[in-house]
């Protein structure tokens, strides 16, 4: 039986209907560039060692994964998720690879099944935008996520950013518009979910609203570096 609270999420049906051609897709679109940036953001992640360290939002696990294999099992790494789809792909992803510390979990970022201050770390790729861009519930992610981070614990974003230079704003916004929204389309076969991702990008915050954002919430220390021309921003998070 479906849990009537998902269906309501304004993405729920959109990242239950994608996760065929999910990652195949994420390569062509940012021309692998996803990997570099997921591979700094794990190394955030682990910059404290951490002994407990959370995937939000994990998808089809690609940073769940990429911890397991930087941690060689030493690093209780759980990869959370409300799609189960996506969840399953990410689970026959982590038995290629022979991965046995990582875990895979179904359920609400909003209202997580774990004590406060439970994780050392929690990092999410490429989803923060979901829970921030134009969300009624916003306010109820961020709170939780804090919650469930320890004192002193890092939360790390990678996310889709504005660039800096006009010339290639333009670029960047002409790419996501016309190329990545049709093509996408026509892959996936759901429509509905590439023209969200493409206005969403295009219409994403600035580094320096993230950070006030997360402040607002109860991270004491933020800090952001744009990647690659800032088409994509690292952010980390201090509770």
């Amino acid at each position: 039986m479906q849990n009537p609270q998902k269906e309501t999420r304004p993405l729920y049906k959109i990242f239950t209907a994608v996760p065929p051609s999910y990652d195949l897709i994420n390569r062509i679109f940012t021309l692998r560039l996803d990997e570099k940036w997921r591979k700094q953001a794990a190394g955030e992640c682990l910059a404290e060692e951490p002994g407990r360290v959370m995937d939000l939002c994990t998808g089809t696990g690609d940073l769940a994964v990429r911890l397991a294999k930087m941690t060689n099992g030493k690093v209780e790494i759980t990869g959370y998720d409300y799609s189960q789809p996506m969840l399953d792909l990410a689970k026959k992803k982590a038995e290629k690879t022979g991965l046995t510390s990582v875990k895979f979990l179904q359920g609400d970022a909003a209202a997580m099944p774990f004590t406060d201050g439970y994780f050392d770390a929690i990092g999410i790729a490429f989803a923060f935008r979901n829970l921030t861009f134009k969300n009624h519930d916003t306010a109820r992610f961020l709170k939780e996520i804090h919650r469930v981070l320890r004192p002193g614990g890092r939360f790390v974003i990678i996310e889709s950013s504005q660039p800096q230079w006009p010339w290639l704003k333009a670029l960047f916004r002409f790419y996501t518009r016309y190329f990545v929204y049709p093509v996408g389309s026509l892959v996936s076969g759901n429509k509905g979910a590439y023209k969200y991702l493409s206005y969403s990008v295009i219409h994403y915050y600035q580094p320096e609203e993230i950070c006030e954002l997360l402040k607002g919430y109860g991270f004491s220390e933020v800090t952001y570096k744009r990647l690659s021309g800032g088409i994509s921003a690292l952010h980390v998070a201090v509770k």
